[in-house]
């Protein structure tokens, strides 16, 4: 298989290790520079065994090269209208209103709540927000030049939940290649490896759906037990220092390969 890499994602410290990855694997690559108002990718090849990987601009743009396999996933089953439906209740954030971001919300005295993205992911990142934090947030985003946010753009808003640890899970063809987390909330002691009842309730998740051949899925133990965090693009989801990239590479090559 082949992978095009975008060059410039500037958000991703460890975005580094894929070329690493790659190089030790000996896999054919190639890197691609992707501006950010970019309406197409300018790269041409003969091979249809091409994978993107990068920010959410490449893996939004490859959908547009429909011979690429498996190219991106992008989109699709990863809306949360889809994906909730069969997963309900096992969501952190099962309960949510959709809305326009220029919309005025309604809250309670002292309220927070968690609002994020919700079609187009990683225009801004998903948070807690109190009122006046969100109200500032909005007014700023909206008269910036450096986004693609507009008023019309949609976000997700849900009850704020306390979560104990979250992890990041990479799943290629129905099986978990690689896990690890990346918060621990309050006093909770550190753990090198995700716990077997958080990858037990991660592999029942993905035998009710199991959304992409390709997908990270992010979980989080919480006092009623595990849940799903969000679904990630595999194409656009950002390593963590401890992510086994070679592994996850790996992974992808062989099994788009056969």
């Amino acid at each position: 298989m082949h992978f095009l890499i975008q060059a410039n994602v500037y958000l991703d410290p460890d975005h580094y290790k894929i070329f690493d990855a790659l190089e030790e694997l000996n896999i054919d690559y190639d890197v691609i520079n992707i501006p950010p108002a970019a309406e197409k990718i300018e790269f041409k090849t003969d091979r249809k065994d091409v994978f993107v990987y990068g920010s959410v601009t490449i893996a939004r743009l490859a959908k547009q090269n429909t011979g690429w396999f498996p190219g991106s996933f992008y989109g699709g089953n990863h809306l949360y209208e889809v994906y909730s439906k069969y997963y309900g209740e096992n969501l952190l954030n099962h309960h949510v209103s959709v809305h326009r971001i220029s919309e005025q919300l309604n809250w309670k005295k002292g309220e927070v709540k968690f609002i994020k993205p919700y079609s187009e992911a990683k225009i801004f990142t998903g948070k807690v927000f109190s009122e006046n934090e969100w109200k500032d947030f909005v007014f700023e985003a909206l008269e910036s030049q450096n986004n693609r946010i507009n008023k019309h753009s949609l976000i997700q808003v849900s009850e704020a939940k306390r979560t104990i640890k979250e992890a990041r899970l990479w799943i290629v063809g129905g099986q978990i290649i690689d896990a690890g987390y990346y918060k621990f909330n309050d006093s909770v002691p550190f753990e090198e490896k995700v716990s077997e009842d958080g990858l037990s309730f991660a592999n029942k998740m993905i035998r009710l759906f199991n959304l992409e051949e390709a997908f990270v899925m992010d979980i989080c133990l919480t006092e009623e037990g595990w849940r799903i965090v969000e679904i990630n693009c595999i194409n656009s989801s950002g390593f963590y220092p401890n992510t086994n990239v070679k592994s996850v590479i790996k992974a992808l090559n062989i099994y788009f390969s056969n």
